[in-house]
């Protein structure tokens, strides 16, 4: 390279032509491929040991990346580049999650197909990621809209549905039991005799479509009459996950109601208990499976059976124990029990208090009334934690199975039919719910916990304590603690026949069903009946039709009785299709919904795996080598993910559910899809607001802390917060990189702070970055001429012990993504070269390779300048040889007799107290002291001191 071509002062033109130069060199070589044991990316690299990490799948946005979003990629990135020059053969790839309601919005906005907008956004992200100079094998990049990942996607889902959670059989890694199976096995089972129905009718009296019916009801995925949140303004059903805390919708803040409609569902309860318990198979942060764990909501209790006239119900409750105190009950207003008005009484019972009443003349009026209001809350109206309870008195009493009394039944809006048995027993005196509602119904509190003597009674008393109250003439639980109460209390309900021993989650199926255009059509059709028919594998995929109207029909945001239109269903070609599934060319309807975002990026990581495969999702080989298991007791997984915290529970829940289900059914060898798990912190930035509260552009604001800030002029206010068009605080990557060049930029961001931490964004430090990448290329190139000036003489002792201990600890930082720390350190020892002219080779080489991961690009033009031919992409990482090296300089050990200094020793500094006494007992000074006096007392203080205490002979 001449100087006609380049410019030899490192700054952002010279940047620029480097970073260009080696990007294209390293596509060319296809340096960041990763070899697979077999198919199309085979190769000798997959006998290395592997590393497969990745970043969460990104929506390719249209506004592009601004400087907070490349933070973890630049992470996983220097992660990656590490690990190739630790010997790993790395799988680091970029794809895109690229289905979803955003693409579909701004197409009915605009005009514009979806996948128009999609590949647009997804070439501009490309460009910028690619300018920053990401490692990624570019080769295992895909969009979940890419016919070939809809094809697998769809298969997944068909999996899904012809499979069945058998509770009873033995666990696939021989732990436990319970695991999909296929649904035809289920069929055999009951068909041969060694499986009988739950409500003992024989299989061979059932109808065909009885059979049908009972296996659908069993299937993974099912159709559902389903309570569902209904957003009118995006004239779509949105999942609970969806709606914000105020029943809003999330994209758009649109109001959201209940309503019942056919929806797919996926039946992820059945998996409740190995979803939480296989969270300690995996290294995850505490928070993360924390949130998983209180998503998954297990609890530990009983199902005890009511009687209700001639009827009953079933309540689970956490407290057995506290059976004696219930005083009444609360069902759902859409339990089945008062499903039919004509079963509540027509006038109020004898014993009815006026409070029970609600003001109504009779029950049958009270509980229809309240149903309908109660049909138009959404769940998460009737779930907050803030809402005050509310309920009637069905007119019904139940019977308290341990006292024999009969209590009140109320409905309430707060119990709903979707969580637990859609009932539950009341016990005021110890649940302050419970307690408020009784006070403001009227209803007995009984106390079976003791209390101290200073309780008032005014709230419940939730705490601890010894039973109470608690007696019949078949059990006593009184004078027990709560856990020897429950395990009595549950032993006798089951010997009772009145309630056994009992699991609960709060976890409950996923709403699997959109009313979208943009998302993976369902591989399912109907026939004039009604049935489902999955499709052969030979029909998929199902590809979405052309439409120039993509919204489904929106109403009036307010309009509750509005019910979901999707737009697939206008194009009558499509959704009615001639098929022969088996029984001759029939016609039947394709389903209208889509799948939700989801659905893509539930598997993504298995496809990064084997990209190309034609015939099977991913080669049992291929999966095995980048995703099994690295040790017996491991569930296998990606060896590192790194994303942020927002995904904690929706993304990683799902992924985890239908990867266990392939586990299952023998298609992977890995249980889990992520082994580690990384959430990095975000790059926020200040914004500012003139005096009439609007944004003015953060970069011309002039000012400090100080002085205070102005713009124009004008003094303005400072906020801290997210980076945003609206709040005029957006910095680009384009922009660091004209500026600065994309090294630069790399290390400004991976010195900020600690990964996981969030981080404010200030572009005045950004030349904090530069100027130590000035500095090392001025170490190795004269910027006057382009020539090397490094000398290959032997460094001195203090630079080799300065570079050897940088090694081990750079290396250290690297491993723990310690990224921030392990810069500063090479910038102590860059600095340290700066002081020495000319820089030796043997102490600048390994520097720039412990560089690379970070600044990739100045690295290798650094490298090929020293007259190394080969990359130093899979380079070794330096290693110290001569641990020798490592050992800290000797410092200076005061010895003291009596409090006054007699000696110095040069010692090591990590010299052991036994040690270091030994060694001041041989100095003259002591020696001499002691053979003239008594020692009373050694006081040593490893390595600066020790101090004998002697009494003189007298």
């Amino acid at each position: 390279m001449t100087e006609s071509q380049i410019n030899e002062r490192y700054d952002a033109s010279l940047a620029a032509q480097i970073e260009a130069k080696w990007q294209k060199k390293w596509e060319e070589l296809g340096s960041y491929h990763a070899d697979n044991p077999v198919g199309d990316l085979a190769g000798p690299n997959a006998e290395k040991p592997r590393f497969f990490l990745l970043d969460m799948f990104p929506y390719p946005s249209g506004k592009g990346l601004h400087v907070g979003h490349p933070l973890g990629y630049i992470a996983t990135d220097v992660v990656g580049r590490f690990q190739r020059m630790q010997g790993k053969n790395v799988l680091h790839t970029m794809s895109y999650d690229a289905f979803g309601l955003p693409a579909e919005q701004y197409a009915v906005q605009t005009g514009q197909h979806p996948r128009i907008t999609t590949e647009e956004n997804i070439a501009n992200m490309e460009r910028q990621l690619r300018r920053i100079g990401l490692g990624h094998d570019r080769r295992r990049t895909f969009s979940t809209t890419d016919e070939e990942y809809v094809k697998w996607t769809q298969w997944i889902f068909l999996q899904v549905f012809n499979s069945w959670y058998d509770f009873d059989a033995p666990a696939r890694n021989g732990q436990g039991q319970g695991r999909a199976r296929k649904i035809e096995e289920l069929r055999a089972e009951l068909e041969n005799g060694t499986r009988q129905l739950e409500d003992d009718r024989a299989w061979a009296d059932l109808t065909e479509a009885e059979k049908r019916d009972y296996l659908d009801s069993k299937r993974l995925a099912y159709v559902t009459e389903a309570r569902v949140n209904w957003c009118p303004g995006l004239g779509t059903v949105l999942a609970n996950e969806e709606v914000t805390a105020d029943g809003r919708s999330e994209r758009g803040n649109y109001p959201v109601f209940p309503a019942k409609l056919r929806q797919w569902m996926m039946r992820i309860t059945d998996y409740a208990d190995r979803l939480e318990k296989d969270l300690e198979t995996i290294d995850w942060p505490e928070k993360v499976a924390a949130m998983q764990r209180n998503w998954i909501g297990r609890s530990e209790g009983a199902r005890v059976t009511f009687p209700f006239g001639e009827e009953s119900f079933e309540v689970y409750t956490t407290r057995p124990d506290t059976l004696f105190g219930a005083s009444f009950c609360v069902l759902s207003p859409e339990h089945p029990l008062l499903a039919d008005l004509t079963e509540t009484p027509a006038e109020w019972p004898e014993g009815t208090r006026e409070a029970w009443t609600g003001g109504f003349a009779t029950p049958r009026e009270a509980v229809e009334t309240y149903q309908e209001q109660a049909a138009k809350q959404s769940e998460m109206d009737r779930a907050a934690e803030d809402k005050e309870k509310t309920g009637v008195f069905t007119g019904r009493f139940a019977t308290n199975p341990v006292t024999g009394e009969q209590i009140p039944v109320f409905t309430g809006d707060y119990v709903m039919m979707g969580y637990g048995t859609g009932a539950i027993m009341a016990v005021p005196a110890h649940d302050q719910r419970d307690f408020d509602f009784a006070k403001k119904y009227d209803l007995d509190i009984r106390q079976t916990i003791s209390a101290p003597e200073d309780y008032d009674g005014e709230t419940a008393w939730v705490e601890d304590g010894t039973v109470i109250n608690s007696a019949n003439d078949q059990i006593d639980i009184n004078g027990l603690d709560k856990a020897q109460a429950k395990a009595k209390m549950t032993q006798w309900l089951e010997s009772a026949g009145i309630g056994k021993a009992a699991t609960s989650y709060r976890l409950r199926d996923w709403l699997f069903s959109r009313q979208r255009y943009w998302g993976e059509p369902f591989p399912v059709v109907y026939d004039e009946e009604g049935r489902i028919h999955a499709l052969p594998e030979s029909m998929l995929p199902v590809q979405l039709p052309e439409m120039e109207d993509f919204k489904p029909r929106a109403f009036d945001p307010e309009d509750r009785d509005s019910e979901p239109e999707p737009p697939l269903g206008r194009v009558r070609d499509w959704v009615e299709v001639e098929l022969d599934l088996g029984e001759g060319l029939k016609k039947y309807y394709r389903d209208t919904n889509t799948m939700p975002q989801w659905a893509g990026s539930c598997w993504y990581e298995m496809r990064y795996a084997d990209p190309h495969n034609d015939q099977a999702m991913i080669d049992p080989e291929n999966e095995k080598y980048w995703l099994g298991a690295q040790t017996e007791d491991a569930s296998g997984g990606a060896d590192l993910y790194v994303g942020g915290v927002e995904h904690a529970v929706l993304h990683l829940l799902y992924a985890r559910f239908w990867h266990k289900i392939l586990f299952d059914l023998g298609f992977i060898s890995s249980s889990e899809p992520f082994h580690k798990l990384f959430n990095q912190g975000y790059v926020q930035a200040y914004a500012y607001t003139d005096q009439r509260g609007q944004y003015v552009p953060a970069d011309e604001v002039e000012g400090d802390e100080q002085t205070g800030f102005t713009y124009q002029g004008q003094p303005v206010n400072r906020e801290y917060g997210k980076m945003g068009k609206s709040l005029k605080n957006i910095v680009t990557p384009d922009e660091m990189c004209d500026e600065y060049g994309a090294d630069t930029f790399r290390v400004y961001e991976m010195s900020m702070g600690p990964l996981d931490m969030s981080r404010p964004w200030d572009t005045r430090a950004v030349v904090g970055s530069q100027r130590f990448l000035q500095r090392l290329w001025r170490n190795v190139i004269d910027e006057n001429t382009g020539e090397v000036t490094v000398t290959d003489e032997t460094p001195d002792l203090p630079t080799q012990k300065l570079v050897a201990r940088t090694i081990v600890e750079v290396t250290e930082e690297y491993r723990n993504m310690r990224v921030n720390t392990a810069i500063a350190k090479m910038i102590v020892l860059n600095n340290h070269l700066t002081g020495l002219n000319p820089v030796p080779r043997a102490a600048v080489e390994p520097l720039i390779l412990m560089v690379a991961p970070v600044a990739p690009h100045l690295a290798e033009e650094l490298w090929e300048r020293l007259g190394h031919a080969e990359s130093l992409i899979t380079h070794d990482f330096p290693v110290v040889t001569d641990t020798e090296l490592l050992k800290a300089d000797e410092v200076t050990c005061i010895i003291q007799i009596n409090g006054k200094v007699r000696a110095k020793l040069e010692v090591d500094p990590e010299i052991a107290e036994a040690d270091l006494e030994a060694a001041a007992r041989e100095t003259a000074a002591v020696s001499g002291a002691l053979a003239e006096g008594t020692l009373r007392k050694v006081i040593v203080r490893a390595p600066k001191l020790v101090n004998f205490v002697i009494t003189p002979q007298k």
